[in-house]
């Protein structure tokens, strides 16, 4: 497996990278230099989900932003690819191996399903971690839109349904869809960006469904989860308590598990604070970040 760094072109402003892996390839922005802070992103996005945030963090860092299997991915993944829950978890590992990235601060958002690095033996090359509303515990799918997103996946043609659903103002804001996401409005071009994968490729359409079909044990969940708390690094936990996807409660509760968790409310924001209220979001990332490297 080739571990090269290839810089490509993109139409959009920020110049992607690729990497290969054993899965396939991996397309990632990677902007200024020091100490790595990883961004992951949740499903039927990619990494231009932090556009707002990434501006606003403090100079002295490398921001990296996989674009992860998850939907809107622009490049199909091999046919064999595990993009099941632990396929996926295994590739977020192999992603900060390939790049060859120590002490990372990991950013979990939306997607929980990275939170399992640590009971998986996986968490070697991560440091701190910062958390935002996402999946955890037994939220696997989160709340109503998570559940609408794997029934629609199992149903012949549902995800491009859905996909086309998104596209639409007023049946975006429903709960079953995004209504319940963001408090805000969504720009509709970032949006049909994010859907054109699964509309016009079956192979993203493949790839999306490995995982979202995975088949999830609650009392499983829970305990790998709970084994953050052998995690030792920094944490920061930056919940929406007002959000009704990713449950209020789940904020403390990760907060007083990792035993070095500190909790950050985010008051006003649902489940996506970074398009609720970037300003706010890369505030309490940016001073995490100069203060737990100033500490450690």
């Amino acid at each position: 497996m080739t571990h090269d760094h290839e810089a490509i072109s993109e139409t959009r402003s920020t110049t992607m990278k690729r990497i290969a892996t054993s899965a396939g390839i991996i397309e990632y922005a990677d902007e200024g230099a020091g100490p790595p802070v990883v961004f992951l992103h949740g499903l039927l996005m990619d990494h231009e989900v932090w556009d707002a945030v990434i501006p606003l963090l403090p100079s002295r860092f490398r921001y990296i932003r996989p674009v992860l299997p998850l939907g809107s991915h622009r490049i199909p993944l091999h046919d064999d690819a595990d993009l099941s829950m632990d396929g996926m978890v295994g590739l977020v590992a192999e992603i900060l191996d390939t790049l060859d990235l120590d002490d990372v601060t990991l950013v979990h958002s939306d997607w929980g399903g990275a939170l399992f690095l640590t009971a998986l033996g996986l968490d070697r090359r991560v440091g701190r971690m910062i958390v935002l509303p996402c999946e955890a515990f037994d939220n696997f799918p989160p709340g109503l839109p998570g559940k609408m997103a794997t029934l629609a996946v199992r149903l012949p043609g549902g995800i491009a349904l859905a996909a086309r659903q998104l596209r639409i103002g007023w049946l975006r804001r429903l709960p079953l869809l995004w209504g319940w996401m963001v408090n805000g409005p969504v720009d509709p071009a970032q949006m049909r960006r994010w859907t054109d994968p699964v509309l016009t490729d079956s192979r993203i359409r493949r790839d999306v469904t490995k995982y979202v079909t995975t088949d999830f044990d609650g009392a499983e969940l829970i305990r790998r989860t709970e084994a953050l708390a052998d995690f030792d690094g920094d944490a920061l936990v930056l919940w929406a308590p007002d959000n009704r996807v990713m449950p209020p409660a789940h904020g403390l509760r990760l907060a007083d598990l990792l035993p070095r968790g500190r909790y950050v409310p985010m008051p006003g924001a649902a489940v996506l604070p970074m398009l609720d209220d970037p300003q706010a979001v890369a505030t309490a990332i940016g001073a995490f970040l100069t203060t737990a490297r100033t500490e450690s």
